[in-house]
């Protein structure tokens, strides 16, 4: 990709004075530029060179100018890379300089890879006001609790006032319900300060439904031989895919460059269908770490347990940083909670199915899927464990459910402090979602904010999703999922940070950070590089995990449903905790986690420790000598 400023799709002021305007649209007779106000208000012919890439340099124009595109007498249309849609994604661009915002960032060394846990949030619901400004005010908040990394929802421009951010269809442009271009970067440069890093999430496998101009521009965009769950594919190796990568790869860059961004989180990445030896996403991530001045971090959404995502030697190897890894979660929550349709048939919620996963970072590694229909899944033992990210909650897993509720909502408060701590003790790089932390009592639900004709259909598409589950089968119950397009089911998803102060909020904050600080002290109890963890079932309703590092050696043991002992029952014997010295760390059921605490006794008794629990809970334990 031609790295010069002047190459830049886009429109950017120019170092000699003026803006420069670049699109793309190869089947364009004639593309004028319509300048909005200002001294150069008018209306102005570009010039067509190679490759389909039209420009001009209009030396009165300025920053905050605003703009439009006219292809072969068409309506204006918004630039399909503005920087800014301060009227929304079908009114004009605006001309923005980003090195006109100061940043203080100097000393920031970039984002460490060891010792990672990410916090996912969503800009629109995760303070009062949702916004990037609102955002600063509790990235103290997050920097107390213990995590290392924020990884915001997609935040390219989308129609409407509200929307998850999967819809953009501005994907240069932050959106302007959060604020202008400036807040973003005072959220990145003041996270830095805090020592924070922060990932954006990006969707370049479709584009929304309202607002999608860019096909018009160039109408080799989108692949009508390949599908997706979103209609046709993006174009990476079809007739005319060398712009439409060269676009996207633009696209990621500039997150990088003109906000400073730690990393990217690459959204849905198993419908980037490109036939190509070497697949997109490698030439794409080879050159983002080309152009970044510091180190970046480089994560999927993949639901197809592939290993070479997140390898780094041919041949196919993709060499990301990590891949998001659905089976810990969809384990744990047919485990604790009963699901059973949909994906989860796929799993039986068995403490042998939770110990494979904990030792292999994922569990499909080549079966057959009955929900999918096919093989899935790849060997994983070459995949170091920080690769896989792991959670307990994310906006699919919240959001695609009918009501939106969260995990915490449908378990009672002692095995949600359980498969917390598994969670945060595991092997794998662990992932939060806004308000886990807490246990807030507000749901994410789907909402969108788009035309009124299409918002019906989403509306309708929505009830009809969920008709396959008994509970939503009938169309009084189909009533009961939100209206996406309704305003109320937005406000719902509001976090509420004033109820942190309630007793049986602060406890589980208390516990989160405890653990989280537990784990940044501990390179033992951190992200492990190597390949395979130690976990194994002890009894079908517990698990317990070995983590070692150097002379440390921790063990975790989880007890995720009812009472009863565990005894290390099916752990081999030269792995059994040693019985001469070891003390106990932390349990779930110490009165600053818990306002009911039943005490969990632990004994070796001369013989195997044995920790017994009256509930679901867990307990550290370091080994201070072994056998």
């Amino acid at each position: 990709m031609p790295s010069s400023l002047d190459s830049r799709f886009g429109a950017l002021p120019a170092a000699e004075g003026g803006v420069q305007f670049r699109v793309h649209a190869p089947e364009a007779r004639e593309l004028c530029l319509i300048l909005h106000g200002g001294p150069a208000r008018g209306e102005y012919r570009l010039s067509r060179g190679a490759d389909g890439i039209w420009d001009l340099l209009v030396r009165e124009a300025a920053a905050g100018q605003h703009y439009s595109y006219r292809i072969d007498g068409s309506d204006p249309r918004p630039d399909p890379a503005s920087r800014f849609q301060p009227h929304g994604v079908h009114g004009p661009s605006e001309v923005v300089a980003p090195e006109r915002f100061r940043w203080t960032d100097d000393a920031w060394q970039g984002p460490r890879h060891d010792g990672l846990v990410v916090y996912e949030l969503h800009v629109g619901t995760f303070s009062r006001c949702g916004t990037f400004r609102g955002a600063i005010d509790h990235l103290p908040d997050l920097r107390d609790l213990g995590v290392t990394a924020i990884e915001l929802m997609p935040v390219a421009d989308f129609a409407g006032a509200c929307n998850w951010g999967y819809d953009g269809v501005a994907l240069f442009a932050p959106s302007r319900a959060y604020g202008r271009p400036d807040d973003l970067r005072a959220l990145v440069d003041r996270a830095h300060a805090l020592g924070l890093a922060v990932i954006l999430d990006v969707v370049y496998n479709h584009l929304g439904p309202e607002g999608a101009y860019l096909p018009a521009f160039n109408p080799h965009y989108l692949l009508s031989r390949y599908r997706t769950p979103w209609g046709a594919a993006v174009n990476l190796d079809g007739p005319g895919c060398e712009m439409v990568r060269r676009f996207i790869t633009e696209n990621a860059v500039h997150w990088i460059r003109e906000y400073h961004l730690d990393g990217l989180r690459f959204d849905a990445t198993h419908a980037l269908i490109d036939g190509h030896p070497v697949h997109f996403m490698r030439e794409l991530a080879t050159a983002i770490r080309e152009h970044a001045e510091k180190p970046v971090i480089l994560h999927a959404e993949d639901e197809r347990n592939l290993n070479t995502i997140a390898m780094d030697d041919p041949p196919g190897g993709w060499g990301l940083d990590g891949v998001w890894a659905d089976d810990f979660h969809h384990v744990l929550r047919r485990m604790v909670a009963g699901d059973r349709h949909g994906y989860y048939a796929d799993f039986e919620g068995t403490s042998g199915e939770l110990a494979r996963t904990l030792r292999q970072g994922w569990l499909y590694t080549g079966q057959q899927s009955a929900h999918m229909g096919t093989i899935r899944g790849t060997d994983a033992s070459r995949v170091p464990m920080s690769r896989v990210i792991a959670c307990v909650q994310n906006h699919d897993q919240i959001g695609n459910r009918a009501l939106g509720e969260r995990l915490h909502h449908q378990i009672d408060a002692a095995t949600w402090r359980a498969i917390s701590t598994l969670l945060l003790t595991a092997p794998m790089t662990p992932l939060l979602f806004m308000g886990q932390e807490w246990a807030a009592t507000t749901p994410f639900q789907f909402f969108t904010d788009l035309e009124p004709d299409l918002g019906r259909l989403v509306t309708a598409g929505r009830r009809n999703e969920f008709r396959g589950f008994p509970e939503y089968s009938t169309p009084d119950a189909a009533e009961r999922i939100p209206d996406p397009q309704a305003l109320a089911t937005f406000d719902a998803s509001r976090l509420r940070w004033n109820e942190r102060g309630d007793p049986a909020h602060a406890a589980v904050l208390a516990l989160y950070r405890r653990l989280l600080h537990l784990r940044c002290a501990e390179a033992a109890l951190r992200a492990s590089e190597a390949p395979a963890g130690e976990a194994f079932a002890a009894g079908e309703d517990t698990v317990v995990v070995r983590r070692s590092a150097g002379t440390s050696t921790f063990w975790i043991a989880a007890r995720l449903r009812g009472a009863g002992t565990i005894d290390f029952g099916g752990v081999p014997a030269d792995r059994l905790p040693g019985t001469e010295r070891w003390e106990m760390v932390l349990t779930t059921e110490e009165p600053a986690f818990s306002l009911d605490p039943l005490a969990v006794r632990a004994d070796a008794g001369g013989g195997p420790l044995r920790v017994t629990f009256g509930r679901p809970g867990a307990a550290i334990m370091r080994l201070t000598s072994e056998r």
